[in-house]
């Protein structure tokens, strides 16, 4: 893989506990030692101000939050993180790896809470200024496996607690929105063994840069 890529936006999506995150960082990695100038970050937060809603968002003490509360904060950290860091790396033609992006809200505040969707897809659009990614990946696993992989982990928080159906119903709507926009994504099963993860993660990525480049 050349080094002369044009920039790219690329997000990662799934249900808690697909292992997404702990993928990331061998990819990275990979691409860099490819050449490639690549930026990480990460939803909730990637900046100071979205770090400080992250607490808020994911403290189990503000188990009171009402859906809009949740939905407006987190479209307050990605407006941030659009203007101040995602924005700003493509313009100086680089790489971004986004853990989580705009879908998560349609996920988890619009199929999880059964919000309006049409709703939804324009304030995401007004906190993104309309910035999609060039590809998503989707982790699919079922989310009784993620949640347990999560309870493990010891990095349970307020939205791991919602009920079953709840994640349920988040899992479904990530195959809805790879349905609506097959082009933009692509589907990884995360119910692999790491590496086998690894590798089919590294080369969807690496098959989309070199497209790019034709």
């Amino acid at each position: 893989m050349d080094a002369d890529n044009k920039p790219m936006f690329i997000s990662f999506e799934g249900p808690d506990g697909s292992g997404k995150s702990s993928q990331i960082p061998g990819l990275t990695e990979k691409l860099q030692k490819a050449g490639q100038e690549v930026l990480l970050t990460r939803e909730p937060g990637g900046t100071e101000i979205g770090d400080q809603v992250r607490k808020v968002l994911f403290d189990m003490r503000n188990n009171a939050m009402h859906p809009r509360s949740e939905t407006l904060l987190f479209l307050a950290s990605r407006a941030q993180l659009v203007e101040e860091v995602i924005r700003p790396a493509l313009v100086d033609g680089k790489i971004v790896l986004s853990d989580r992006y705009a879908d998560s809200t349609l996920a988890y505040q619009g199929y999880g809470h059964r919000a309006d969707l049409e709703q939804l897809r324009n304030i995401v659009n007004y906190a993104t200024g309309g910035l999609k990614p060039d590809l998503t990946l989707l982790f699919d696993v079922d989310p009784g496996v993620g949640l347990r992989r999560r309870d493990s982990g010891g990095d349970w928080n307020r939205l791991d607690d919602y009920d079953l159906k709840f994640h349920e119903r988040v899992r479904a709507g990530y195959h809805q929105l790879v349905e609506a926009e097959p082009e933009r994504w692509a589907i990884i099963d995360a119910a692999q063994e790491p590496a086998d993860v690894a590798s089919d993660l590294q080369r969807i990525v690496i098959e989309k840069l070199r497209s790019q480049k034709v």
